[in-house]
């Protein structure tokens, strides 16, 4: 993901923030960004802000950081950018915090009650958890695990144009995991299933998280197989091979797809290869 001159370290407590503490305020699907920064001090923010509570989530040059959400009417004078614009294009974003603040907000959202005896439900005492005192046992924030993985037939690699995404982006296939599957066993069922290609020699390439809401996506190489392109059609809307220097547009290297893509082209051409 992107690097950012913030100084974001993760972590969790179950206290309420305090003057000097800093504050990344969310608005919608989009963050409240005041002037050149990302955070901003629990006394700036305006009078409605954290009416909907605060959530930890580490700290900042030695401050701690808390996430909050706001209604759009209320920060309708700042500058509201969305998540995936700022993930995919501002350099600088600090990515993982973002990232982070978004998932665990969401988590802090749709856990307030039980979901097996329905009670109210607090904060685990020591993790980044809820708690139910009545069932005795912790609510995790959700991670849903996904693959994502470029194709290479020869000096041709598979890109294909999602059927559902607006952005007139190429990208790789990609697709969550099912219960009591392996990372390498979704990447060649949810190939076939997309494009009806066959592929061998799986190779793990890289991680990051995607927080649309909540993936974990693991990144691949493979070796074409077999098959003919046959493309499932409420996925995908175009696809195709292509040769390094030849293709349409693709998401930038602030994401996982857009830097396994560029490692695969330097990989076909002999240039050095390796996602940092």
């Amino acid at each position: 993901m992107a690097t950012s001159s913030i100084q974001w370290n993760p972590g969790w407590t179950t206290r309420q923030p305090e003057r000097g503490d800093l504050v990344l305020v969310l608005s919608g699907s989009g963050v409240f960004k005041p002037g050149d920064g990302w955070l901003q001090p629990l006394e700036s923010m305006p009078v409605q802000a954290g009416s909907a509570g605060f959530v930890s989530l580490g700290s900042a040059d030695g401050r701690a950081v808390f996430v909050t959400e706001v209604p759009e009417s209320v920060s309708a004078d700042g500058d509201i950018v969305s998540l995936r614009d700022a993930l995919m294009m501002i350099s600088d974003v600090p990515a993982a915090m973002l990232s982070t603040g978004f998932q665990v907000w969401q988590w802090f959202q749709d856990h307030q009650y039980c979901g097996r005896c329905g009670g109210c439900m607090g904060f685990h005492r020591r993790e980044r958890a809820k708690w139910c005192d009545s069932c005795s046992i912790p609510w995790y924030p959700r991670l849903a695990p996904c693959v994502i993985v470029v194709i290479r037939k020869e000096d041709h690699y598979l890109l294909a144009k999602s059927s559902r995404v607006k952005r007139h982006f190429y990208s790789l296939i990609a697709g969550f995991v099912e219960p009591g599957e392996s990372l390498e066993a979704a990447v060649v069922r949810e190939v076939k299933e997309e494009t009806g290609l066959d592929v061998t020699n799986i190779q793990y390439r890289a991680s990051e998280p995607w927080p649309f809401p909540h993936q974990l996506m693991a990144g691949f190489f493979a070796d074409y197989a077999g098959g003919e392109l046959v493309l499932q059609e409420d996925e995908l809307a175009d696809a195709g091979w292509f040769l390094p220097g030849s293709r349409p547009p693709v998401p930038p290297e602030t994401t996982i797809s857009g830097r396994l893509i560029r490692d695969m082209e330097r990989m076909i051409t002999g240039g050095v290869s390796g996602l940092e």
